[in-house]
């Protein structure tokens, strides 16, 4: 009788994800295996789509250069959000009193929209009227004033820097609650040994935080991998300057609806199809790796 319960609870929710992600992840994933002319579908093409990925240009130059990109975005993210998250969820956990506002502060760009931000930011960035360059060229750094959306030696780290910026917040959240699930106990006893608060940290706190930091990582490779939002609203669909933030789903929006290719919809179902099967393979190789350390800290 419970069962059936919560069957009824949990179906309108069942219902959703099947009509729109179970069924078009299908759908994408078998069309990734039939010739296509237009929008007619042919005859069955095996692994052809998949092996077109590999040998016919554009994709030959363009797909390994966006997801260099997409793998440069994720270490990138993932160094410089964990390292700066995990430091400010530390100092606000010994900061009771001004925590909750704090990070209710450092939550609040990431509720809104990537595009958004992104627009924002490139107006910021402004070569012309932005103010991050006219505060620079003020203070007497004018070699510091660049065109950071015009070169493509910068523009790729403009997008790490602000996706950075707008979701750090998530992390800090889920940091600051992993440490009030650390035994006070237990760096107590550290200190009461003589341990500094260095060596309690790095050889008690740190160790508890593993699963907390592999949830985080997991969960920017997954969002790395599939970031479209905020490299479209900096360098278009094209993924400007010269293709410095060109990324795999930049590459997957020009092959569906600007390249007027006849098939277009079975190159881009394939690579769709990669892509998941990168995400997926990435993120279950991670969880695995870590569940092992879990393991080895539990014993």
């Amino acid at each position: 009788m419970r069962r059936r319960t919560g069957l009824v609870f949990v179906a309108p929710a069942l219902a959703l994800f099947a009509v729109f992600v179970l069924y078009p992840m299908v759908t994408a994933f078998s069309y990734a295996f039939f010739q296509w002319q237009g929008t007619t579908r042919g005859e069955f093409a095996g692994a052809q789509n998949f092996v077109t990925l590999f040998t016919r240009a554009p994709f030959t130059t363009d797909l390994p250069q966006a997801l260099l990109h997409n793998v440069l975005f994720f270490l990138g993210t993932m160094l410089i959000q964990n390292t700066f998250g995990l430091t400010i969820a530390y100092l606000l956990y010994s900061r009771p009193r001004s925590r909750r506002m704090l990070q209710t502060l450092y939550a609040m760009p990431y509720l809104v929209s990537p595009i958004v931000i992104g627009y924002l930011w490139t107006l910021l960035l402004s070569p012309t009227f932005g103010p991050v360059n006219t505060l620079l060229t003020k203070v007497g750094l004018e070699s510091w004033a660049l065109p950071w959306l015009g070169d493509p030696k910068t523009a790729i780290w403009v997008v790490i820097l602000v996706s950075v910026w707008q979701w750090i917040g998530f992390p800090v959240l889920l940091y600051g609650a992993a440490l009030g699930g650390v035994p006070e106990e237990l760096t107590e006893a550290a200190r009461v040994d003589g341990a500094t608060n260095r060596q309690a940290f790095f050889k008690i706190t740190l160790p508890l935080l593993v699963p907390a930091i592999g949830t985080v990582s997991v969960l920017t490779f997954i969002f790395a991998m599939e970031a479209f939002a905020l490299p479209y609203a900096f360098g278009g669909s094209t993924g400007n300057p010269a293709g410095a933030t060109d990324f795999v789903s930049l590459l997957f929006y020009r092959t569906a609806f600007d390249s007027g290719a006849t098939d277009a919809i079975g190159s881009s179902s394939a690579l769709a199809t990669l892509l998941f099967l990168i995400i997926f393979g990435g993120a279950y190789a991670a969880t695995a790796v870590l569940r092992r350390h879990e393991r080895r800290i539990t014993a």
